[in-house]
This record gives C-alpha cells, sequence and structure tokens, in this order.
C-alpha cells in the first residue's frame, strides 16, 4: 500500500485540544503508540507542561507556530468544544476531529458554517474519529480489531464499525482508511464526503457503508453511489424494527415525518446497486462476491 492514505497518513502531524484531561491524555498515548505523530497539546493554562513527551501549550496558535501540526483531535468538553474546534479552524487545519459528545446544537451550527466557509473538514462532533490501519489513527478506535488492506469503510456508530471491523479482520479482509461521522443530529463530514476521497483513493478496493435510521445522509450517498462511483458497495442499515419518533441511541437516529426509516435506506442503496447485508457477519461474503480480497 501507498504512504498516503484518504485525510490521515504516517506522516500526519497531529495536535490534541484538551490533551491534559483524563480522557485526552490516556487516548494520545494509545495514539501515539500506534505510530500517529503527535506533534503538540493544547490546554489553556497548562502550557510548559508535557504528556507523553508532547509539549503542552496554551493556545492552539501558539502550538500551530512552534509545532506546525495539520489535524486536531478534540476532547475539550462539550460547552467549549466548538470554541475549540473554531480555534483550529481559525490557525488552519485541515481537518478537525470532534470527539466530545453533547456539544450545543447552536454550537455546532456555528462551527460547521465557519468550517465551510474555511473549507476544513469537520468530523463529528461525537464521533470515533478515523484510523488508517497500520499507518495512523486520530481517534479512540481499539485498533487491535483493525487490519490493514484494501476495503474502506464509513459509520455513523464507532461502536458498529468496532464490531464490522473485527470481523472483516477475522476473515483476513483488510481495511483502508475507517470513519466515524458521528452521532449527528448534523455532521460536518458525510458518507458523500468520505466516497468522493475513496473514489480517488489507489488503495481502496471497495466500501462498506454502516448506515442507521434518520436524516437523509445514506439516501445523498445512494444517489452519488448509483451515479458517480464506480468502487463496489456493501451496505449495512441498523434500526429496522424503531418505530417513528422514537431515538434509536444517537441524537441523529431517528425516524420523522415518515423520511429516514431503514426501509427507504435500504431501497435506495439496492437501486444504486450495492449489495446489502442485514448483520455484519455477511458483509465478508458480499464483499468476496464483488472484489478478490
Amino acid at each position: 500500500m501507498s504512504e498516503l492514505a484518504i485525510l490521515i497518513d504516517r506522516g500526519t502531524k497531529v495536535v490534541v485540544q484538551g490533551i491534559t484531561g483524563k480522557i485526552g491524555s490516556f487516548q494520545t498515548e494509545l495514539m501515539i503508540q500506534y505510530g500517529t505523530k503527535v506533534v503538540a497539546g493544547v490546554t489553556p493554562g497548562k502550557g510548559g507542561q508535557t504528556i507523553s513527551g508532547v509539549p503542552v501549550f496554551d493556545s492552539l496558535h501558539k502550538a500551530v507556530g512552534e509545532t506546525a501540526p495539520e489535524v486536531s483531535i478534540c476532547f475539550v468538553p462539550g460547552p467549549h468544544a466548538a470554541d475549540a474546534a473554531m480555534e483550529a479552524i481559525d490557525a488552519g487545519l485541515r481537518l478537525v476531529v470532534v470527539v466530545t459528545e453533547a456539544v450545543p446544537l447552536f454550537d455546532t451550527i456555528k462551527m460547521l458554517t465557519i468550517a465551510s466557509e474555511k473549507e476544513t473538514f469537520i468530523l463529528g462532533p461525537d464521533t470515533a474519529g478515523l484510523i488508517s490501519p497500520g499507518r495512523s489513527k486520530v481517534g479512540v478506535h481499539p485498533h487491535r480489531l483493525f487490519l490493514e488492506g484494501p476495503v474502506g469503510m464509513i459509520s455513523r456508530s464507532g461502536a458498529l464499525s468496532y464490531e464490522t471491523a473485527k470481523t472483516l479482520t477475522e476473515q483476513g479482509i483488510g481495511q483502508s482508511t475507517v470513519i466515524g461521522l458521528g452521532g449527528g443530529p448534523i455532521w460536518g463530514f458525510t458518507y458523500l464526503d468520505a466516497l468522493r476521497l475513496f473514489q480517488e483513493d489507489e488503495d481502496t478496493d471497495a466500501v462498506v457503508l454502516l448506515g442507521e435510521i434518520g436524516g437523509s445522509m445514506e439516501e445523498e450517498a445512494a444517489d452519488y453511489i448509483k451515479k458517480e462511483f464506480s468502487k463496489p458497495v456493501v451496505a449495512l442499515i441498523v434500526g429496522r424494527t424503531a418505530p417513528p419518533g422514537q431515538k434509536m441511541g444517537h441524537a441523529g437516529a431517528i425516524v420523522q415525518r415518515g423520511k429516514g426509516s431503514a426501509q427507504d435506506k435500504i431501497a435506495a442503496l439496492e437501486e444504486a446497486g450495492a449489495l446489502v447485508a442485514r448483520a455484519p457477519r455477511e458483509i465478508p461474503n458480499l464483499l468476496r462476491k464483488k472484489v478478490r480480497i
């Protein structure tokens, strides 16, 4: 496989916002152990410290000036997460991964609007992040479940992507990049964004799309798959039996006003030519029907 993956690679320099917190410091250590090039951390008032050998700065702009990161991962608590992300956007970072849950909706909208204006990718909020197995991870993935290989994966649910990756890995099917979009109800980076990058990625031969009820992202992805995407797609949509109006786990996983049902998403993906699995265990065999792996 090539050195370059989509969004991150072996040389991608990462800054951790909220690095001195319990979760931030723990996940920083795990990312470094995996090989991620973490060059800086940021926590206001904690500048001058080091966490796992990583220098901590009081501000993102100071961290950028001294270490030149390209990507941020944000573990800042909900009420302040959007401000931290907007600082990263303003500093010119090309990708900001917002792991934080419970970011206020108005703050999220403002953050995503500014990111769009600055042409910055926002992954999340409430995302597991992303991992390119064998190269780098900017997120919280349990990396032992993943294997380097040719299958891209996109999921709103971190846990579902872990389970599916484990199933693929046990069958000897590796992954090129696995992307967690986040739990909603609104998102930055989408299935469509990921598919466009996978289309151009020479190391991705097929894509697994893991979706769920609520919203229209999967239908938009299906439209792109039908019209422009040239690689095989295997999909799984969870929430088939969810009652209308009832949130199922994620904030975005809710069928409202007759839209966003699993049946609608499955129908759109099948019409686009995707093979649709009913459970993760079916995915390896469906992939093998489409591509030699």
